[in-house]
């Protein structure tokens, strides 16, 4: 069954200058909450601790190459996976969730999702979910193009100010 994507950038934390967090959805419901249902059916310990990617926090390189499993720079990029969820608190690597990302000519599909810490935990119920290719890269571009404007506090070197958003180009970096 094809399914919709979409990924939504938006304010994460309580700080004056919050950072930017890469939420994505399936179907309209965000992965964090599917998630959460199913490790709370599975009877998981500590099920739905998840948070969207805090791009402020982890650097990824290119954000298309990485939702797309192919960066360099990619979380376990050596083996096509991905953290698309990391922690609540923010940081990717303490407590995220995996997917393998295919990309094949005519679809995009996350499957083969892990907890690193857990190891053990089964997911094989859990996705695959496939996107059309045209639709979920789309979907990549239109969260590289409404990434919120970061600061000089966040970003170092980016040039940009609290009042200027961050300036766009094809190559989009975290």
């Amino acid at each position: 069954m094809l399914r919709k994507v979409r990924f939504e950038i938006r304010p994460w934390g309580q700080d004056r200058e919050p950072a930017r967090e890469l939420l994505p959805y399936v179907d309209n419901v965000s992965l964090v909450a599917l998630v959460s249902g199913f490790e709370h059916a599975a009877g998981h310990d500590m099920p739905g601790t998840y948070a969207g990617i805090v791009l402020d926090h982890f650097d990824g390189g290119d954000l298309t190459a990485y939702l797309t499993g192919r960066s360099d720079l990619a979380y376990r990029s050596q083996d096509g996976m991905i953290a698309l969820l990391g922690c609540d608190c923010g940081e990717v690597g303490c407590w995220p969730l995996e997917a393998k990302v295919i990309t094949t000519g005519f679809s995009v599909t996350w499957r083969g999702f892990s907890q690193p810490y857990r190891p053990r935990r089964d997911y094989g119920d859990f996705g695959p979910f496939v996107f059309r290719r045209n639709q979920y890269e789309r979907a990549v571009r239109e969260a590289a193009a409404a990434r919120l404007p970061s600061s000089p506090n966040r970003r170092q070197g980016s040039g940009s100010t609290a009042s200027e958003p961050a300036p766009r180009s094809p190559r989009v970096t975290w």
